[in-house]
């Protein structure tokens, strides 16, 4: 049996703690900040936890983390 890749993207953008949660990064920080507000880009800036609707997703790509 071939062993599963792990996705390259996926492992750059998401981190596994130490009680198994994957964390993630907010999306909508990088460019374009001049219109948002600054409380929106503070709140943007801290990381946020993969819901369990998109962990099966997280899983399949990286597989040996979790």
């Amino acid at each position: 049996m071939p062993k599963v890749k792990t996705k390259s993207g996926a492992k750059k953008r998401f981190k596994v703690t130490g009680t198994g949660k994957v964390k993630r990064k907010h999306a909508f920080k990088n460019h374009i900040l001049t219109k948002k507000e600054t409380k929106q880009k503070r709140r943007l800036g801290k990381m946020a936890i993969v819901r369990a609707e998109d962990m099966n997703n997280v899983k399949f790509m990286i597989p040996y983390a979790l």
